[in-house]
């Protein structure tokens, strides 16, 4: 029995030690590539992935692997950290953060399917725009008590931080959640296939003339931001958004299109205004679409069961008369 149970620990809290170093890991990969489009003081980027990549490990994985969220702050900021006692502050801001998000979703019913209206609202503002506040506040707090940040600079270093942060929620945690549940697809047809790769190229190409053209023209993502809710639901919306997002920051980072000649204050305003109208525009349309499809086949599935239970009862009659006579018209004549 002894032997049983050290195999079931083993097993147990093994399976749970692998996935917070999978976590730590995903965590530190993920803040490596946000850090190439640093804006303020180092280490704050208008999108910051980690925070996506966290709190969908805290809702596919479960709460115990909160740790590997620790460790991969500790990992990223120690070396660019001003002293021990801040990284330490920052630390735990990032770490808190995802967990509160998770936490408020879990109180909310939240599906990570993202097949209903209210879970894509409640990620907007439960998951993105109220849990990043701990991290954003904390961690440019520290900044500015260091001295690694002028105190003036604070609103705009906590804006960014703040915006990265909820936009790694809007656009990766949705990219992830569906990547989780994808399959090998079966019986698609060649179209749907072409359907997806013009898509994706048609949203890139559209997304790097409207963020590099002078005339403001950033207007022309939306329609392919609908077209991919629409045709695909949130395995196409998740994708074109992240493209779209990628996109409008690297032109912010090179100060071209209608992102340059404003202060970083002012171009951090209108990137993430940007940015967040179309996480918001895809992940909403794409719920709402998917919620009524969901609803259309429940409906379909009532009316058959409806017709079945007709047929049982008065078979004879229900065979005579099957279909119903339109509206106007006179039921065939039996014989």
């Amino acid at each position: 029995m002894a032997a049983v149970a050290g195999d079931d620990w083993i097993r147990r809290y093994g399976a749970t030690g692998l996935r917070i170093v999978a976590v730590t890991a995903a965590y530190y990969a993920g803040a490596r590539i946000g850090l190439l489009q640093e804006l303020v003081g180092g280490q704050v980027t208008p999108l910051w992935p980690p925070t996506g990549i966290a709190l969908a490990c805290l809702l596919l994985l479960g709460l115990r692997t909160w740790p590997g969220i620790t460790l991969g702050a500790l990992l990223i900021n120690a070396p660019i950290g001003p002293t021990v006692p801040a990284v330490a502050v920052i630390v735990a801001g990032n770490t808190l953060s995802p967990v509160c998000s998770y936490l408020l979703l879990r109180r909310m019913g939240f599906h990570t399917e993202l097949n209903r209206l209210r879970d894509a609202l409640s990620l907007v503002f439960l998951g993105a725009l109220v849990g990043m506040l701990i991290s954003s506040t904390v961690g440019t707090g520290v900044l500015v008590l260091q001295g690694a940040l002028p105190a003036d600079d604070f609103w705009a270093a906590w804006s960014v931080w703040w915006t990265g942060d909820a936009m790694g929620v809007l656009v990766v945690t949705p990219l992830l959640l569906v990547l989780r549940r994808a399959r090998p697809p079966r019986g698609i047809p060649p179209y749907r296939w072409a359907e997806a790769g013009l898509l994706l190229l048609g949203t890139a190409g559209i997304a790097l003339i409207a963020t590099h053209s002078v005339v403001s023209l950033l207007f022309l993502v939306f329609p392919f931001l609908i077209w991919a809710a629409l045709r695909f639901q949130l395995a196409g919306a998740a994708p074109c958004s992240l493209i779209v997002s990628v996109v409008a920051i690297q032109a912010t980072a090179e100060g071209v299109g209608p992102f340059t000649g404003h202060t970083l204050l002012a171009r951090m305003v209108t990137l993430q205004a940007f940015n967040g109208t179309t996480a918001l525009t895809a992940l909403l349309l794409s719920a709402i679409i998917t919620e009524r499809n969901r609803t259309r086949q429940q409906i379909e599935q009532i009316c058959t069961q409806l017709a079945e239970v007709v047929v049982r009862l008065a078979p004879g009659e229900a065979l005579r008369q099957w279909p119903p006579p339109r509206r106007g018209e006179q039921p065939p004549d039996p014989q």
